[in-house]
């Protein structure tokens, strides 16, 4: 009692419903966007956070007479409080009026006259233990004169050097 028709039809309606269930999939699978989990967001924006303060820092002073900017300073004349104090200030400000709870651990990678890179221990707002998570956010300082920290080993003269803070919240 079934014909050739019932049959096509039948083929024809399966055929239609891969066609479709096929043409859905490619449409959703192409337009998904993936986005790394919470705690990778929140990771990105606490990099964001400290790459803008010590952009900040970084930034010259156009009312000063030398035209430097505060990191320039900051490196030059040693002024380690001062470059935790102002870092902290900028990035556990919040817009509630309340303060965040960031920490910071600073250094500065520097070459020494025999063209070694080094390590110098900016400041720190408390000791690593491990259990923290941290990102690294860094940013090149260009000095006209090192003569200040030669002491360490910094070679006189026009140098940029890397200064690289990890940064994490408790």
């Amino acid at each position: 009692m079934v014909n050739s028709d019932g049959q096509l039809f039948t083929i024809e309606g399966i055929a239609a419903g891969l066609i479709m269930l096929l043409t859905a999939y490619i449409v959703v699978s192409t337009t998904s966007m993936y986005t790394p989990g919470d705690t990778h967001i929140s990771d990105m924006q606490l990099e964001q956070l400290g790459s803008d303060a010590l952009r900040m820092m970084n930034t010259p002073n156009s009312t000063a007479e030398s035209g430097q900017s505060m990191l320039q300073n900051i490196i030059k004349n040693k002024e380690t409080e001062r470059f935790r104090e102002t870092f902290l200030t900028f990035c556990n400000s919040t817009t509630a009026g309340s303060y965040d709870n960031l920490q910071l651990s600073a250094d500065l990678y520097y070459r020494t006259g025999t063209n070694t890179v080094n390590k110098y221990h900016l400041t720190h707002s408390r000791n690593l233990t491990g259990g923290e998570h941290a990102v690294r956010v860094t940013e090149w300082v260009h000095l006209n004169d090192c003569n200040n920290l030669c002491g360490v080993g910094l070679r006189p003269g026009v140098q940029t050097v890397l200064v690289e803070v990890l940064l994490w919240r408790d």
